[in-house]
């Protein structure tokens, strides 16, 4: 008995089905977002953890090579060589704040998740702007 569904029960059908869709598209949409936070914490942990790595091994080495320096100069020109390791060292580590400062400036956090609801926003403005032909 098909035809005996009044017009109030199909829009409740048509409804329900609408929900279950936004729902699942919405589930979709969070699924993505938490899987790119996660690969995204992956990612800084590990890089957090070879740049202090790398920071500890250049902190030696650039402690060694200004040792180095100021003993080959030591009878000479001491003064001048410990200002020149000083100044080399300071202005290395002006550049690398600048540059860390830069890459922080930059937004990846849920890009393509961004960027998928913004075409779902235009897939669906799209299909209201569309005239229907009966």
């Amino acid at each position: 008995m098909a035809s005996s569904e009044g017009p109030v029960q199909r829009l409740f059908e048509i409804g329900k089905r609408l929900l279950a869709s936004l729902v699942a598209t919405g589930e979709t949409r969070l699924r993505l977002a938490v899987l790119e936070l996660e690969e995204e914490r992956a990612r800084l942990v590990t890089l957090l953890l070879l740049l202090g790595l790398s920071l500890v091994l250049m902190l030696l080495g650039l402690g060694m090579l200004a040792l180095l320096v100021v003993v080959m100069f030591w009878d000479t020109h001491r003064l001048a060589a410990i200002l020149l390791c000083a100044a080399t060292l300071l202005a290395g580590g002006s550049l690398t704040a600048l540059m860390a400062l830069r890459l922080a400036r930059r937004h990846t956090l849920l890009k393509e998740t961004l960027a998928q609801l913004a075409l779902d926003r235009h897939l669906v403005e799209e299909h209201r702007e569309t005239p229907r032909h009966p």
